[in-house]
């Protein structure tokens, strides 16, 4: 249980203590400095601390902000501090250090008849924002929330305490609490038609005790059900999909705003919201192929192409947010564009709908779900994704031309780790050893193209079973040597992993469809499938700041060159439906090591408390 400590005796008629409790913490009161450290001390270290002066006037959610929110290792408002155990030790020598005078002064039990205390008691009083102060200036990061209109003070006179008062009333916090469970930067369709009523169903799981996992599991299994209803291939099927779909994705909405409203984040709500959307559209997709096949349409083809752009979508996003997250500088004129475009708010809605979000793409899923076929869906879908990753792509292939800015050398490792290169790759960049550094700026991406290219092309315009994709996946191994044996630190090399993607994602769709036996795209399916979610699992890791799955995993499945090259060589020597088979047995191989590697990872590692506020997309 949490405890909070108030620095000195309550102001009487103070509601703070019952404020306190009601957020969930057991309340103590400290007599004086000496008093306060013994508190904090008798406080088990596995639990959360905090301290509050006994005058603080203020909203509750404002208190709910700075105290309860579990990402921050250390957080504070006026009048107001709490540390997580990992910040304890930092509090305990900060109290040590600070003066008395200025941490606290024993205040007895006396009280002015103003109800603010003695001189004495006003010192105490002051020791939460002295001590967050403290903490700060010895490099701890204190984290203070945004309270806008929310009030937060801590009043030294009665006059100044009852106008704190009236405006605390001035304002309904919970109005405001609504507000600001919704996601600040959002889609057209999501703002005006998802979050109006989504936050209140937040607000309704919050009183009823439901977690985000849970909202966001039943957002899954919703959209599960929606993936099985396109697969009976029957309108009223195909209806139903829709109308679930469409379901889905409110409840995927609501999560987040249910975390947000009651600031119930965790590194696995983190985990299961950041792969599940991937996974209920990508078996919506399965499920669309499903249907059609029904009526003697065969659209898997379609689906897979649908899957591959849209991670290949992704992968330009998270790259190219990888290599700019903290470069030096940013004197791109394409971004003052962008930044001047963004003031006018006609343009900031265009701009975000071209880009097809999360949730205009499925409402169009869903409706041309129900009153077209599963082929159209995934025509609108190839079009218009195509058109929106041209879009984004070209703007910020000209932010990276034209913007003025030192890469570091952890952005570098980002890309590198998003390259996903496996033990060929690394052994042939080996090879090249100090001659990589003599490498012009412009031939990693370049290398990657050109390997990338020649693969796909090879396997489009060649017969099933000719050994020349395998030598062609030979050379891309060779390519991709070149293309990561140097810092990825160039201009435009955060195009490397969505090339590679793009090369290896292409090669096993192109392969499946020469092969010409029924089951060989639902098995490039799966195995696109697999090896996609290792890749999106690979990016929130970095994201969460926990960096890259172990060496040993990439090692285990191969890397993006290794994967290639065995499919390429099992293309060659084995026959369509053996093809098949074998495609089936590696992805299933895949799925059930990096799943493994994955849910070990994200139940048991102690990843930070974090909640993806995510890309449009």
């Amino acid at each position: 249980m949490s405890t909070a400590i108030l620095t000195g005796p309550p102001v009487p008629g103070s509601s703070l203590e019952g404020d306190l409790r009601s957020l969930g913490f057991d309340v103590r009161i400290a007599s004086g400095a000496e008093d306060t450290t013994a508190l904090i001390a008798a406080v088990p270290g596995a639990d959360r601390v905090a301290l509050v002066d006994p005058r603080f006037v203020g909203h509750v959610h404002a208190l709910r902000l700075a105290l309860t929110d579990p990402r921050f290792p250390a957080a504070a408002a006026p009048g107001a501090l709490t540390v997580q155990p990992e910040a304890r030790a930092a509090l305990t020598r900060v109290l040590s250090a600070v003066p008395a005078a200025v941490r606290s002064a024993d205040t007895g039990s006396t009280h002015s008849t103003d109800g603010t205390g003695t001189p004495e008691a006003k010192n105490a009083a002051a020791a939460p924002d002295a001590l967050a102060d403290a903490l700060a200036a010895t490099g701890t990061a204190v984290h203070r929330p945004e309270l806008g209109s929310l009030v937060a003070t801590v009043p030294g006179d009665p006059q100044a305490r009852n106008e704190a008062r009236q405006a605390v009333s001035a304002v309904d916090d919970e109005a405001v609490r609504l507000r600001s469970a919704v996601k600040a930067r959002d889609g057209f369709f999501t703002t005006y038609c998802i979050s109006p009523y989504s936050r209140y169903l937040a607000r309704w799981c919050a009183r009823r005790g439901l977690t985000p996992n849970q909202v966001t599991t039943a957002s899954l299994i919703t959209a599960l059900i929606a993936a099985g209803g396109a697969a009976t291939g029957t309108r009223a099927g195909y209806i139903a999909a829709g109308l679930l779909l469409l379901f889905s994705f409110v409840l995927d909405c609501t999560d987040g705003q249910l975390a947000r409203y009651s600031l119930q984040y965790s590194t696995m709500g983190a985990w299961l919201d950041a792969t599940f959307d991937r996974a209920k559209e990508y078996a919506y997709y399965a499920g669309l192929a499903l249907g059609a096949a029904r009526g003697g349409d065969d659209v898997w083809a379609l689906a897979l192409g649908a899957m591959v752009l849209m991670t290949c979508r992704h992968v330009v996003d998270f790259s190219f947010n990888e290599a700019n997250h903290d470069a030096v500088s940013n004197t791109s004129p394409t971004a003052a564009l962008s930044d001047k475009l963004d003031s006018v708010g006609w343009t900031v809605w265009v701009r975000r709908m071209i880009v097809l979000p999360i949730g205009e793409r499925w409402a169009m899923i869903a409706v041309l779900t129900a009153v077209t076929t599963p082929r159209t869906v995934f025509y609108a879908l190839l079009i218009g994704c195509s058109l929106a990753a041209c879009y984004t792509t070209a703007g910020r292939v000209l932010r990276s031309l034209t913007r003025k800015a030192r890469r570091t050398d952890r952005a570098a490792q980002a890309l590198a780790d998003l390259a996903d290169s496996g033990p060929l790759a690394e052994a042939a960049a080996g090879a090249l050893g100090e001659r990589a550094k003599r490498l012009p700026a412009l031939l990693p991406l370049a290398a990657a193209l050109a390997g990338g290219t020649a693969l796909v092309a090879t396997a489009a315009l060649t017969d099933y079973g000719t050994p020349w994709v395998a030598v062609a996946a030979v050379v891309y191994v060779i390519t991709s040597a070149i293309a990561v044996a140097r810092p990825l630190k160039g201009a435009l090399d955060w195009l490397v992993p969505p090339v590679f993607r793009a090369a290896e994602y292409s090669t096993v769709l192109v392969l499946a469809a020469h092969a010409d036996v029924q089951a060989a795209l639902p098995a490039a399916f799966g195995l696109v499938a697999a090896v996609a979610y290792h890749h999106y699992d690979t990016v929130y890791r970095i994201r969460g700041g926990t960096g890259a799955p172990p060496r040993l995993l990439v090692r285990v499945i191969g890397g993006h060159e290794g994967r290639i090259l065995a499919v390429a060589l099992l293309a060659a020597l084995l026959d369509s439906s053996a093809f098949t088979i074998a495609l089936t047995a590696l992805a299933v191989a895949v799925a059930l090591v990096v799943l493994v590697e994955s849910i070990r990872f994200w139940v048991s590692s102690g990843a930070p408390a974090v909640h993806d506020e995510g890309e449009l997309a």
